[in-house]
């Protein structure tokens, strides 16, 4: 989403359910869509199970909460970041949230926010259950991150690996839903154009994203399969060209 590239977003990390070096994949992904106006870390820093956070919460401006948990089994922290969630929100200050767990405790939050008018991102591990993705306006599963920093380190010799990876996910079910994806917003001739299909394919599943099929654009995931065929179009001085996507 376009509109989203100046979104003022709250960013609530639960670090009870987040490994630690994600940290710097994360905060630059959250960049694409909005400035962080908040960053704040929710778990119980008494336990050794988050001393992790403890090294990179200064050096990314993180601010750390503390949650005491007072019964065993009960989850302390998803409350307080809930809790934390509702004052952000009343506060008139953001537009939106990045909401950091593979908790589906958070699924009734992400919801609430949405029909309050916020943008909610989700970020979590693959195991996130399906109820909280589908609360989010986009999800993003961490796995991606790291593969994006692991390739950074390597340079370009993964990247044939990491394509030949993702061409073998890319099977009948995704082409179903590009080919109904375009037919949905296709003009007379069949044509659509990338930008909107994006967004759409965005409201029809909040986690798909091409890097989960081994390509870090849209364009490139498309153009991998001979079902579709690619326009391009002049869009004038500032706009520059223009895609268009349409089923063979």
């Amino acid at each position: 989403m376009d509109n989203t590239k100046d979104l003022r977003l709250a960013v609530l990390i639960d670090a009870d359910n987040i490994p630690y070096h994600n940290v710097k994949g994360m905060l630059a992904e959250v960049a694409k869509y909005g400035n962080p106006t908040f960053k704040r870390i929710y778990g119980d820093w008494t336990k050794p199970t988050v001393v992790g956070w403890k090294g990179v919460l200064l050096e990314h401006a993180i601010t750390p909460i503390q949650q005491y948990s007072y019964t065993s089994g009960k989850n302390a922290t998803d409350s307080a970041m809930i809790i934390d969630a509702m004052d952000i929100l009343y506060t008139g200050r953001v537009d939106g949230f990045c909401l950091v767990s593979s908790d589906s405790d958070f699924t009734r939050l992400a919801t609430r926010l949405r029909e309050a008018g916020m943008y909610v991102i989700g970020m979590g591990e693959r195991k996130t259950p399906g109820a909280f993705i589908s609360a989010c306006d986009k999800f993003i599963y961490l796995e991606i991150l790291q593969v994006r920093e692991r390739k950074s380190a390597e340079g370009k010799s993964s990247n044939s690996k990491e394509k030949a990876k993702g061409i073998s996910k890319a099977d009948k079910e995704l082409i179903t839903l590009l080919n109904a994806s375009i037919n949905d917003i296709a003009d007379e001739d069949g044509w659509a154009y990338l930008g909107e299909l994006g967004n759409l394919l965005l409201k029809k599943q909040p986690d798909f994203d091409s890097r989960n099929y081994g390509y870090s654009k849209l364009i490139q995931l498309i153009q991998s399969f001979p079902d579709f065929e690619i326009d391009l179009r002049e869009g004038g001085k500032k706009s520059g060209k223009l895609v268009y996507v349409r089923s063979k």
